[in-house]
């Protein structure tokens, strides 16, 4: 009797352990068709910013659409936040100006005509909303949260769907905490040269990243069932971050040794010191500065760009992508 009943449990189990498997591989799969997209439009900071490049070199889009063969609009502004509203600094934000812009090119010509099922749109924002005289440090406007900083990133993909854009790919952030800048080992330098507490800043940052992405991932699942005839994929920036920390060797392929917690342009300034000095400055210079992992105490090198467009290039040619997951 117990053995029958143990059986049929474990044909059951066995069913769903197939059924799941099966699910997880359809939703883990491409949903772009190859050859299907013909133009890349990004938005998002200086990770994704093509002319005001922040890691020494060219950025991941210009990377990814050269990879995949594909034409390339960015909107993407160095020292964005999603919205001013939310976490004020003087940058041009995704809502309030790179939006505003996208569709006044669309309007007035200056962006070709763009057919939604041959485009994709990219986003990649957080990296200011929680950092540094932002949510981090109480900068944020009065009563907001991490919750309406992931809110309002969510919104673009909503924004962008109603005016007509079919294919999304929605870049969680990377792991903030690794970074230089909010590392438990960070020193001044020219993003910060105040007095702080590195352990809780660089604790808190771990707290915020993650908690937003899983935010992300839940509010997009949410907004799913909204977007009929769309595809909406997931990146997962932070786990390919996370895999390139745990495997530097198979991503970077500078001439220095491998460093995955130092940086390319390293800046060590005095406590309080005006930012306008340069501080006391380790620069690496030519093919040694793709052994870094990140380019200043903030941003990814270059190398780093190319590895994030490589994973990209492969969801625009509608290619499987591991750190890729299709909600709709």
């Amino acid at each position: 009797m117990h053995t029958s009943n143990q059986n049929a449990i474990l044909q059951v189990c066995s069913k769903t352990s197939l059924s799941s498997a099966i699910l997880l591989i359809a939703v883990s799969g491409s949903s772009l068709a190859p050859g299907q997209i013909k133009t890349l439009v990004a938005f998002g900071d200086s990770y994704t910013d093509t002319t005001a490049m922040a890691d020494g070199g060219a950025t991941w889009p210009t990377y990814a659409a050269g990879y995949a063969n594909v034409s390339l609009f960015s909107f993407a502004k160095a020292g964005a936040t999603c919205s001013n509203n939310l976490t004020s600094v003087p940058f041009p934000p995704v809502f309030g100006s790179q939006l505003p812009t996208y569709f006044a090119d669309l309007s007035n010509g200056t962006l070709p005509d763009l057919p939604p099922n041959e485009t994709l749109y990219t986003l990649w924002i957080g990296t200011n909303d929680v950092g540094s005289s932002a949510l981090l440090t109480g900068h944020g406007a009065p009563g907001v949260s991490l919750v309406d900083t992931v809110s309002c990133a969510v919104n673009w993909v909503k924004t962008m769907y109603v005016s007509g854009a079919r294919n999304f790919l929605f870049q969680n952030m990377a792991p903030l905490q690794n970074t230089v800048l909010y590392s438990a080992n960070s020193y001044p330098n020219f993003y910060w040269t105040a007095e702080r507490n590195t352990t809780e800043w660089n604790v808190f940052m771990s707290e915020m990243t993650r908690a937003g992405n899983k935010l992300q991932e839940l509010m997009l699942e949410a907004l799913v069932p909204s977007l009929k005839d769309a595809h909406l994929g997931l990146f997962d920036s932070y786990s390919l971050f996370e895999d390139m920390i745990a495997n530097p060797a198979t991503y970077l392929n500078g001439t220095a040794a491998l460093n995955i917690t130092g940086c390319a342009h390293s800046c060590v300034y005095q406590l309080n010191e005006s930012t306008a000095d340069t501080g006391i400055c380790t620069i690496a210079n030519g093919t040694d500065r793709d052994s870094f992992l990140w380019y200043d105490e903030l941003h990814p090198s270059e190398q780093t760009e190319r590895n994030i467009a490589r994973e990209i290039a492969e969801v625009i040619e509608g290619k499987q992508n591991q750190w890729t997951r299709w909600l709709a």
